[in-house]
C-alpha cells in the first residue's frame, strides 16, 4: 500500500471550501431585495407599484416619494427630478426645481405645495421617470453598497444589509455603521468570520435607527435580516420568511 505525502493527507482531510451563491446582484436576489426593502418602506412586495408613493412620513425628511424613499430634505429626490428635467425639458415636475433646492436639507414643504404630491403621481405614469428612478436606486444606493460589501467578503444577505442601512441612514451613514462594526469584529476580508461579524454590523444598525424615532421600530432587522443571519442564510436563499411591524411576508 502506497504511503501518502503528508501534503496529499493535509489536502484530503481539510474540509471542502463552501461556495458562494450568488451575489445580490443577479437578477432574481436584487428582485428579492426590492421587495424586502418594499415591504418596510411600503407595507407591500410589489416594489412596481411605488413609483408614484409620495407622503411626509414626519421624519424630518419632508416628503419622501418613489421606490426607494427619495426625500426632499435629503438631495437624492432633487437629484432625480434634476435628472428628469435633463431628460424630458418641461416634464410636470420640473417647474418644482427652485422649491426643491430652497428646502433641500429640510423637512419644509415651502413652494411645493400644494401641487406637488399630485404632479409627482402624474409624473410617476411617466416611463422616463419610472427608469430614473430606478438608475437613480442603483447609482446612489445599490451599486456602491453592494459593491462596498463585496470588498469586504460579504454574501448576499451581507450585501443587502448594507443596501438596507443605506436605503435607510444614506451610503454615509452606512459607511458610518460600518466602521464601528469593523471596531467591534473583523471583516472576512480582514479573515473574520462571516456571522459574527454581521451580528456586529446589525448590532450597530439597531443602535443607529434608534436614534429616531421615525426608525424606532427596528423588525427590519430584529425579525427579517437578524433572522436570516442566525439560521446561517449567508447566500440569502428561498424560501424567505419575515415580519416586518408584525406584517408576515414571504418569497418563495
Amino acid at each position: 500500500m502506497a504511503v501518502l505525502g503528508l501534503a496529499t493527507l493535509l489536502v484530503s482531510a481539510a474540509p471542502a471550501a463552501i461556495a458562494a451563491g450568488p451575489g445580490l446582484d443577479d437578477p432574481a436576489k436584487k428582485d428579492h431585495a426590492m421587495q424586502i426593502v418594499s415591504s418596510a418602506e411600503n407595507s407591500s412586495l410589489n416594489w412596481r407599484a411605488q413609483f408614484g408613493y409620495i407622503e411626509d412620513i414626519g421624519d424630518g425628511r419632508g416628503y419622501t416619494g418613489g421606490i426607494i424613499g427619495f426625500t426632499s430634505g435629503t438631495h437624492d429626490m432633487l437629484e432625480l427630478v434634476e435628472r428628469y428635467a435633463d431628460a424630458k425639458p418641461g416634464n410636470v415636475l420640473a417647474k418644482y426645481l427652485p422649491a426643491l433646492r430652497a428646502v433641500d436639507g429640510s423637512d419644509s414643504h415651502e413652494g411645493l405645495d400644494p401641487g406637488y404630491p399630485g404632479d409627482w403621481r402624474a409624473a410617476a405614469n411617466d416611463q422616463t421617470f419610472r427608469d430614473l428612478q430606478e438608475s437613480e436606486r442603483d447609482r446612489v444606493y445599490f451599486n456602491p453598497s453592494v459593491s462596498r460589501a463585496k470588498q469586504d467578503g460579504l454574501r448576499a444577505l451581507g450585501q443587502f444589509a448594507y443596501y438596507d442601512a443605506a436605503v435607510v441612514h444614506g451610503y454615509e451613514g452606512l459607511q458610518a455603521i460600518r466602521d464601528r462594526a469593523l471596531g467591534r469584529a473583523a471583516s472576512p476580508a480582514q479573515g473574520g468570520d462571516e456571522t459574527a461579524y454581521l451580528q456586529a454590523f446589525l448590532d450597530e444598525r439597531v443602535i443607529e435607527m434608534k436614534k429616531e424615532a421615525a426608525h424606532e421600530d427596528t423588525s427590519r432587522i430584529d425579525t427579517a435580516q437578524r433572522v436570516w443571519l442566525n439560521d446561517g442564510n449567508l447566500d440569502l436563499n428561498t424560501p424567505l420568511r419575515w415580519k416586518v411591524y408584525g406584517d408576515s411576508y414571504s418569497i418563495g
